[in-house]
């Protein structure tokens, strides 16, 4: 279990579920939360029974409020409804609000606004679509959704997260030799149809997409297995790069990052035979430069100058030092995690934190 203190005082005690993989619980009172040891994933039964004695141990602290996450279909949610007072004492918190929550907690700041970059693979965002590459101006009591990636569809929903080569499709590129053509033009069909194809805005996916064709990984075995090897290729390029062109759209309420440029110039470089290990490193320089760009807008409109960098994404530690080594350039006050992970292990001591407050 791991001790975290807290900026403020939370005067309601609360019991924070977490999410569905990673899973930690988190009790928190006072200027004190508690975060569990992790649960690798609650559709495990023994990791939803280690999950069940995490959770018991810290209701003998009776907590007034229970929170957790917005999707519905978590066990964790699930598992809210049968707490004591969940009725009554339930608090919904969005995923990404969370994880930016967790990293401001860790980092002892006090409620204030910041420019919260939360890149993950997917969460279930305020409105009921799927988010993962998200852009928030907030603080722990509310968020605005200030920017985000344009979203790709997952067609064959969580069958696009193990066979990447739907992602290609997604976004309309040629289909690989690799892949039959009956179930290209199947994927294809859905797509137009929009069955079984739901929208996200996932920078995770666009890892996916990206490895699939630099790569050739149009088939993985967990989640972010060809991502971890992109970062991998990435790294042993040694010589100076630029990043590719992206487009970012600038309507009233937000901005939406348009990555279809970066695949042009993947596509043109396969073909002139450039090395993998450039077009990988660029690649990640160019979802940095996302993150400086879309900062220098949001900070220009909202008058923040504090990024807060959380979700999982930011385990790939090329993107993490390219993109604080362009935030710092800008003269960004950034902050990181350094107790807890950045991935979905963290989000419990979000959920808690933005409950308490609210």
């Amino acid at each position: 279990m791991m001790e975290i203190k807290l900026p403020f005082r939370i005067k309601r005690s609360v019991l924070a579920l977490g999410g569905q993989t990673k899973n930690t619980a988190c009790f928190a009172k006072g200027n004190t939360a508690y975060v569990s040891p992790t649960h690798a994933d609650l559709s495990d039964p023994k990791d939803f029974s280690q999950f069940e004695k995490s959770v018991k141990y810290f209701l003998k602290g009776l907590p007034a409020i229970i929170a957790h996450d917005l999707h519905p279909e978590y066990q964790s949610t699930k598992y809210s409804q049968k707490l004591p007072h969940a009725a009554s004492h339930n608090s919904q918190v969005q995923h990404h609000h969370a994880h930016i929550a967790s990293c401001m907690a860790e980092n002892l700041l006090k409620n204030q606004k910041v420019i919260g970059v939360a890149f993950d693979g997917t969460g279930l965002g305020s409105d009921n679509t799927l988010w993962g590459a998200e852009f928030l101006i907030c603080d722990y009591k509310s968020f605005i959704r200030a920017a985000h990636l344009k979203e790709i569809a997952l067609i064959g929903g969580e069958k696009a997260i193990l066979e990447p080569w739907r992602l290609l499709a997604a976004l309309n590129l040629d289909r690989p030799k690799a892949i039959e053509k009956k179930q290209w033009q199947l994927v294809k069909n859905m797509q137009a149809k929009a069955f079984n194809a739901p929208l996200a805005s996932s920078m995770g996916r666009l890892f996916d997409a990206a490895a699939a064709l630099v790569l050739g990984k149009y088939r993985v075995g967990f989640e972010a297995e060809s991502a971890i090897e992109l970062e991998k290729t990435a790294f042993s390029f040694k010589a100076q790069a630029t990043g590719y062109k992206f487009k970012i759209l600038k309507n009233k309420n937000t901005c939406v990052i348009d990555p279809a440029p970066i695949f042009k110039e993947i596509i043109r470089e396969i073909k002139i035979k450039e090395s993998k290990t450039e077009i990988a490193y660029r690649f990640h320089l160019t979802v940095a430069e996302m993150i400086r760009k879309t900062c220098l807008i949001l900070r220009k409109k909202y008058k923040v100058n504090k990024v807060v960098l959380s979700g999982g994404v930011f385990q790939n530690n090329l993107i993490l030092r390219l993109s604080l080594d362009l935030l710092y350039k800008e003269g960004f006050k950034v902050f990181i995690h350094r107790k807890l992970s950045c991935n979905d292990s963290g989000i419990s001591l979000g959920q808690a934190v933005i409950a308490g407050l609210r």
